[in-house]
């Protein structure tokens, strides 16, 4: 199979050229439209933040690696970037290496479950786009079976790999239903955002922020339908919260042990959570002395996080293996897109059609004419065969291409229903 791909991701290139050959929704649409039938018959784009990546199945022989390398660096008037900041695959490799990025082997996470859907969305714009044909759907459906079997049949996925991540499953094991707790995040920045986006998902009550920037903790609590508090009055809130995560950029403590003392008297000590991940820290790590106070740092947190990256290391071997058995399942059956076996495959499943009708309708015929209607009911089945089996040799013949042939190939296959479950089960 003629798959080329390159891929320019964490492991080949710094992020900043990484970011300066992202591609939006949009770009990627507009590029799509460049070089599709021009460079490839069809193909996928993927781009995120750490990876933008070409596969193609090629117009003619000589369209090359050089020519995806070229696509990507003029679509973004890239003039740094060097044969060196790209992978390149072809035919299986490219396969293998699509499987592991979809399954999150081949993430700077590992284990990332965001690439599964943004893979997937990839996929859904070269159908929109016209540019997913009969071979690149069949890949798509089979890289969509590694991801979903990666998820299921192994722990790739499971435990938090980021600090903010972390705090907040750690948060769930403190307090088991959080849609009855309220929330502070002290810090609109990524990480915060990261922190609020978690406790969102986790279904929390009450959400509020603060920070320095009334401006930026208002949009960041307009984005979660959340709350704002000034950040210069926080402290005279803080007995409201059950849960509190600091992540800003302060050079000093802003809540010290006093503080928590004070918040829960107020609280009648009912337990609160104190989650520091910022560097330096935001809380006086003395807080943890308080009864009924539950208090992480970034460190204690960042030895959750190694112990999780440790043990979805360990998995990776196991999503392997799922690879490959989907990476053979998918070259069986390209490999049966052949006219020899596609020409087989058509006969018996004739063949078997007559035979069941025969069977069911041989008492209706003398012994004397059973013979012939077996002659018969062959005569009319190689007639009607007899033109498509022409065409499937012709393929071979005038040397059209291994794609276009396999699609005509897969074209029949699926007009004929030969590949259906039932179609199975007649021949067994």
């Amino acid at each position: 199979m003629n798959l080329l791909a390159v891929s320019i991701n964490h492991k080949t290139a710094p992020v900043k050229l990484r970011e300066s050959l992202y591609l939006s929704e949009n770009e990627v649409r507009e590029l799509i439209k460049k070089i599709k039938n021009k460079y490839f018959t069809e193909g996928l784009l993927i781009s995120t933040c750490n990876r933008t990546e070409i596969y193609g199945i090629p117009v003619n022989k000589d369209i090359t690696h050089l020519h995806l390398q070229k696509i990507i660096t003029e679509s973004k008037n890239s003039t740094t970037t060097s044969a060196d900041s790209f992978q390149t695959f072809i035919s299986r490799d490219s396969l293998n290496h699509l499987f592991s990025v979809i399954a999150g082997i081949d993430s700077m996470l590992i284990g990332d479950n965001q690439i599964f859907k943004q893979v997937k969305d990839s996929f859904q714009i070269a159908e929109e786009m016209q540019f997913a044909g009969f071979l690149m759907r069949r890949v798509f459906d089979s890289a969509l079976k590694v991801g979903k079997r990666a998820i299921s049949e192994t722990a790739i996925a499971e435990g938090a790999v980021s600090v903010s991540y972390a705090a907040v499953q750690l948060i769930g094991k403190i307090f088991s239903n959080l849609n009855k707790k309220s929330a502070l995040v002290i810090g609109a920045g990524e990480t915060g955002e990261i922190a609020a986006k978690h406790l969102n998902d986790k279904g929390i009550s009450h959400l509020v922020i603060t920070n320095r920037t009334t401006e930026k903790a208002a949009k960041l609590a307009e984005k979660f339908n959340s709350y704002v508090v000034p950040f210069d009055k926080f402290k005279d809130h803080l007995h409201k919260y059950d849960i509190v995560i600091s992540a800003t950029s302060s050079e000093s403590i802003l809540i010290k042990k006093q503080d928590v003392e004070a918040a829960m008297k107020k609280r009648g000590y009912a337990s609160m959570v104190l989650m520091d991940i910022a560097v330096p820290r935001d809380i006086d790590p003395a807080s943890k002395e308080i009864n009924y106070v539950f208090y992480h740092d970034i460190d204690s947190l960042n030895i959750i996080v190694g112990q999780n990256v440790a043990k979805r290391r360990k998995e990776i071997p196991k999503v392997k293996i799922i690879i490959e058995e989907e990476l053979n399942s998918f070259f069986e059956w390209y490999n049966s897109l052949q006219s020899a076996p596609t020409i087989k495959n058509l006969r018996d499943h004739f063949d078997a059609i007559r035979a069941e009708e025969v069977e069911k309708n041989i008492n209706k015929f003398s012994s004397e004419d059973r013979e012939k209607l077996e002659i018969v009911t062959k005569r009319i089945i190689n007639k009607i065969l007899h033109h498509p089996i022409v065409e499937l040799k012709k393929t071979n013949e005038t040397g059209t291409g291994a794609e276009e042939a396999a699609t005509k190939m897969g074209i029949i296959r699926s007009l004929f229903g030969i590949d259906t479950p039932e179609s199975k089960e007649n021949k067994t």
